[in-house]
């Protein structure tokens, strides 16, 4: 068992136990205790995140075609406008002409979800999907620091 790790006991519902078995072979988890920390670290992100100022990072996934009317300037444009808060941004090509832009997003809370949804109302794009976290969880901050006058 690694260091610093306490052994406890957990009782539930044979129906419970059940369901959360299911879940951990379901996602490839590797053990039960594995899959409890993940719950728990879920909730606690999502209690975090409750605070619009939490230090909070992002996933962004837009897609659009290539060829829509000024889709690109409008695009680049608004990863100018959010410049600070974009850690990483990764175009992909599909078939058909439509392409994938996937966008990793740091900063406070507030700023991340006003940058992806500025990103995801672009005129232009199909379709778009936020996923918000905190690094936290990890042991971790965005490091984002805003400047102070």
């Amino acid at each position: 068992m690694p260091k610093g790790v306490v052994r406890l006991g957990l009782s539930m519902e044979p129906e419970l136990l059940a369901a959360l078995d299911r879940w951990v072979q379901q996602r490839n988890s590797g053990s039960r205790s594995e899959a409890v920390r993940a719950l728990i670290r879920k909730e606690l992100a999502e209690e975090e995140l409750g605070e619009p100022d939490a230090d909070a990072v992002g996933c962004l996934m837009l897609l659009y075609r290539h060829d829509a009317p000024n889709v690109l300037e409008r695009v680049t444009a608004a990863e100018h406008r959010w410049g600070p808060h974009i850690r990483s941004s990764s175009h992909v090509h599909l078939d058909g002409g439509t392409c994938m832009q996937i966008l990793g997003l740091a900063g406070k809370r507030r700023e991340v979800i006003a940058a992806a949804e500025d990103l995801r109302g672009i005129r232009g794009i199909a379709f778009g999907r936020f996923s918000l976290g905190t690094p936290a969880v990890a042991g971790g901050s965005t490091g984002h620091r805003h400047p102070h006058r």
